[in-house]
């Protein structure tokens, strides 16, 4: 996420992306909501993030039985971190194609950016970002009833 000329806390470069900024981590249901968020600098590699964001999560959540993430999360490091089993979701050659497993956490993304204040990091503090996104994830409701796994955000 592109920071903006107040950020000053864990802001760093990706040079896979060329943007000057931070990462947020996010840990999710299957529902898409959340369980955890960790932002840090963008010149900390996703791998290493993850250590982060699965430190300590089964003493909180101890029901989790595998983890699913994507390709930027394979390799010897995530899987030493991770407390559980660790599915990689790669995508696929054959164009556009929704992929559940991923759609998850970009849906609770798009939920979290509906709020300004998230939708660009102008916040100073990384723990400023992490709690605007508790904040955000409070504000969701369900839509009908539980059973459909569909939320709708409170205005």
């Amino acid at each position: 996420m592109k920071t903006g000329a107040d950020a000053r806390d864990t802001v760093g470069f990706d040079a896979g992306k060329r943007v000057k900024g931070r990462k947020r981590h996010l840990l999710t249901d299957t529902l898409g909501l959340m369980l955890r968020i960790e932002a840090h600098s963008a010149g900390v590699q996703d791998r290493d993030g993850a250590a982060l964001v699965l430190d300590r999560i089964t003493r909180r959540f101890p029901f989790i039985e595998r983890i699913f993430a994507d390709a930027g999360y394979q390799g010897p490091r995530v899987a030493a971190a991770a407390p559980r089993p660790v599915e990689i979701i790669k995508r696929t050659d054959a164009g556009f194609v929704v992929q559940p497993k991923r759609w998850v956490i970009e849906r609770t993304f798009a939920w979290a950016c509906i709020n300004r204040r998230l939708a660009r990091d102008v916040e100073r503090a990384a723990e400023t970002v992490r709690a605007l996104f508790q904040i955000a994830m409070i504000k969701l409701r369900p839509a009908g009833s539980h059973d459909t796994g569909t939320f709708e955000l409170d205005s």
